[in-house]
């Protein structure tokens, strides 16, 4: 007789019972749990699958010149990317596709074809929306777009230096958009769409969050003063076969750069052919021995000590001076002495020398660290240099005279403008800015009032005395400057190259109240000469007076008018008058 199982143990058979009914339960209660009282769990998990958090992009914040005029703009731009293997299922039309972007169809399609397997690639970027849309019409599977913004720089080359560029992301790159590319960016926002498994856009639900636009920003540049001073710069360049140049021009109340261009430039809205050396801005980043340029503030120190009059007298025949194995030259021989200003105007370096002697390199030192040389210049530009000012436990002769008048030493253009602004600013120094100042900014009196003074006066002379700077003059206005003329020092050995120099010029107008101060640099000048005063002094006179006219400023050097005395006769014939 055969027995079951379960009527011997009847145990078993109940427990497996119970098992199954709490299985039952436990199933029926996560349903219901599921269903009434955890329901976002299914949705969270259901919206996991099919909802999306798409960016929206911010809109880059402008940047303008000082009066409004704008230097960088964000323009809308359509991004088309594809689904690779969607786009299989319409090989037909790739032709047509490649025709629409502008490609050639064998390569695109070998493209394609290499991609087939990703589920995102992007096409082409920075589309107009009208020439985008023209290819979504083509209606071709695996096709999307995506709204983003371009950056347009309407100032073009002209203004590349100081503006720089952003990259294909739209994050700055180069210039004040790399410095300030978090000002500028904004904060990108969110929007809620549904789409299926393929992830084809379904429906649009919402935004989650807003896109935040970037912050505007004032440059200190004049628009104006720019393109004249990228004109007189370029036509210098051509005119004497130059290598390179920067200009830099400052209001020397402010400190605000007004101007700052540079040659070779780019234009940063085609950079295909782009060439990496002329994207760089020599007026920052290029350093320099300034040569003659520095005599002036050696000048200062010599008036500063209490030592030297503008009158007092400097033995300076036979135009050279041994200092040991180094022999100090002057261009312009002189047969006789010559007082601190014609030491100034014939550029003596003998003069300058002896001068130096007589107050120590410390002293000159002391005046050059003042008015901000080897040191940097706050204005936080990505990849300025400061520069290199020398200073010795012991000054020998040699370090003291090459330093008087401009070498062993290392500059960049704008750190040679703010010095020079700091002269035409009664001896005070203000911090240098980039972008539009709102109210004066502190100064701070670094060289006696009176002496700045003095040598305003002096440098008023180069140029307006016989045999000065003649080139440098400004009709109507007074100015003043000093020209340089340095050898370049040579890369791949000690000493200095053969026939190669720089052409300086630095100075300020007008000198009844100064208000611009101007630093020319020209790299190399091939034909015509190469001189400061030959070279970089005639662009000078024509940008500071195309300057002080655009900015009002009154003429202080106008010539009187004759005035013509007319006899009035009264000819009395016949009674009548």
């Amino acid at each position: 007789m055969i027995r079951l199982e379960g009527a011997l143990y009847p145990w078993r058979f109940r427990l497996v019972l119970l098992l199954l009914a709490l299985m039952v339960g436990a199933i029926v209660w996560r349903m219901v749990d599921l269903h009434v009282v955890d329901h976002d769990f299914l949705k969270a998990h259901g919206d996991a699958r099919s909802v999306r958090h798409i960016p929206i992009p911010a809109h880059r914040g402008l940047v303008t010149d000082r009066n409004g005029e704008p230097l960088a703009v964000s323009t809308p731009v359509t991004t088309l990317w594809a689904n690779g293997k969607e786009l299989q299922a319409g090989k037909g039309q790739w032709p047509a596709l490649a025709a629409a972007l502008g490609q050639e169809a064998q390569g695109f399609g070998v493209r394609l074809q290499a991609n087939a397997e990703r589920e995102f690639m992007y096409l082409v970027r920075g589309l107009t929306p009208e020439q985008g849309q023209l290819v979504l019409d083509l209606q071709v599977p695996g096709v999307y777009a995506i709204e983003e913004f371009r950056r347009f720089y309407p100032g073009g080359e002209v203004t590349a230096h100081v503006v720089g560029f952003t990259d294909i992301d739209d994050r700055g790159r180069e210039g004040m958009e790399l410095a300030f590319d978090e000002w500028l960016a904004g904060v990108p926002g969110k929007r809620q769409v549904l789409k299926d498994r393929r992830g084809r856009l379904i429906k649009d639900v919402q935004v989650t969050q807003n896109a935040k636009a970037g912050k505007a920003l004032a440059l200190s540049i004049d628009l104006r003063l720019q393109y004249l001073a990228h004109r007189e710069l370029r036509n210098a360049l051509v005119e004497f076969g130059a290598k390179a140049g920067s200009l830099v021009m400052l209001d020397v109340k402010t400190g605000e750069v007004l101007a700052m261009v540079n040659q070779p430039t780019y234009n940063p809205n085609n950079r295909r052919n782009l060439q990496p050396a002329a994207m760089r801005n020599r007026a920052m980043i290029d350093v320099f021995e300034p040569g003659s340029t520095m005599k002036p503030f050696s000048m200062s120190a010599a008036l500063a000590s209490g030592r030297w009059k503008p009158t007092d007298t400097v033995d300076v025949y036979p135009g050279t001076l041994r200092i040991g194995r180094y022999t100090i030259r002057d261009v312009s021989r002189s047969s006789g002495p010559l007082s601190l200003t014609e030491i100034l105007i014939k550029s003596s370096n003998v003069g300058m020398s002896k001068v130096a002697f007589d107050i120590g390199g410390e002293s000159i030192y002391s005046v050059m660290q003042q008015v901000g040389l080897g040191q940097d210049t706050g204005l936080g530009f990505p990849g300025e240099r400061v520069g290199n000012l020398p200073n010795y436990r012991e000054w020998r002769k040699a370090e003291t005279a090459t330093l008087s008048y401009g070498y062993g030493l290392s500059v960049t253009a704008v750190q040679l403008a703010h010095a020079y602004s700091v002269l035409a600013n009664g001896g005070r120094s203000v911090p240098l800015s980039l972008t539009r100042m709102d109210r004066k900014p502190d100064d701070v009196q670094v060289i006696p009032e009176a002496i700045a003074k003095t040598m305003q006066g002096m440098l008023q002379q180069v140029i307006e005395a016989p045999g000065g700077v003649f080139r440098a003059k400004v009709p109507g206005y007074h100015v003043a400057g000093k020209s340089g003329t340095a050898r370049k020092v040579s890369t791949d050995s000690r000493g200095y190259r053969e026939n190669a120099y720089r052409s300086l010029f630095a100075g300020f107008g007008p000198v009844n109240d100064p208000r611009i101060a101007v630093a020319i640099v020209i790299d190399e000048p091939s034909k015509g000469g190469y001189y400061g005063g030959l070279v970089s002094a005639p662009v000078f006179g024509k940008v500071m007076a195309g300057a002080l006219r655009l900015m009002n400023v009154v003429p202080d050097n106008l010539t009187p008018p004759v005035e013509s005395q007319a006899t009035a006769v009264n000819v009395v014939k016949g009674g009548r008058i």
